[in-house]
């Protein structure tokens, strides 16, 4: 399961990154980027390894 939110937070980052530079969306985008801080936080607080 952590493997996956690593995932998908990277993932969502990736997105961001595109959308910010790339397309302009609006809020969309900042609401993906705080989705994949929040997961990457709670990886981090987990304390789980790769």
């Amino acid at each position: 399961m952590g493997n996956i939110l690593y995932l998908v937070a990277v993932l969502l980052v990736i997105f961001w990154a595109l959308g910010f530079f790339v397309y302009s969306i609006g809020s969309l985008i900042h609401i993906l980027l705080v989705i994949a801080v929040i997961a990457i936080l709670m990886r981090i607080i987990s304390g789980r390894r790769l």
